[in-house]
């Protein structure tokens, strides 16, 4: 099977449920359970799995795949990633302001003063906002929140984000004389 070219995360295959060859699976999708809606899902190691049946539990979807019909097949599949190449999934049905994580990953970060802050690695939620992960070369991974208030503009086709560094956390804000604050504050 060919490997896949730019490949999309979609899901997470956890625990076996049932008899039948059901798993629990961890959907990255927007709606969990259209997560057969983009054709069939692939694994790192080329293999292809068809979603036959999907329906919602707590917190995960239960999915039934072409081939696996007992526990033993479902068990040997746990922790196993999913992907869908980029193409296929719809950029018709995104507003302007929406992105798709894979599509951010590669991109410049640019100051707003012209200066590069290294390339997007990677996008992260941790629970408290999406955060953008920028490499540099010489220079050590850095997190930065993905708001508006750091993030200025996203340019798909030029290849770049224009960013605040203040607001992004990557300089300091220096004080009416130029120097960066003091903590504790002299004095107090």
């Amino acid at each position: 099977m060919a490997k896949l070219e730019n490949p999309v995360l979609m899901a997470t295959i956890g625990a076996a449920q049932g008899l039948r060859g059901e798993v629990r699976v961890k959907s990255y999708t927007a709606d969990p359970t259209a997560l057969g809606d983009y054709g069939n899902l692939r694994s790192e190691d080329g293999r292809v799995f068809e979603v036959l049946e999907v329906r919602e539990a707590k917190n995960v979807v239960i999915v039934r795949f072409r081939g696996i019909n007992d526990r033993n097949a479902a068990e040997a599949l746990a922790g196993l990633d999913l992907f869908v190449e980029r193409e296929n999934l719809p950029d018709e049905e995104l507003d302007d302001d929406e992105f798709y994580y894979a599509d951010l990953e590669g991109l410049e970060a640019v100051g707003n003063d012209g200066k590069s802050y290294g390339t997007v690695s990677g996008v992260y939620d941790f629970g408290a906002g999406d955060l953008l992960e920028l490499k540099g070369p010489g220079r050590r991974p850095a997190l930065i929140p993905f708001s508006e208030a750091a993030v200025l503009e996203i340019d798909l086709e030029g290849g770049k984000i224009l960013i605040d560094p203040q607001a992004a956390g990557l300089i300091d804000d220096p004080d009416e004389d130029g120097k960066a604050p003091q903590f504790p504050p002299k004095g107090k």
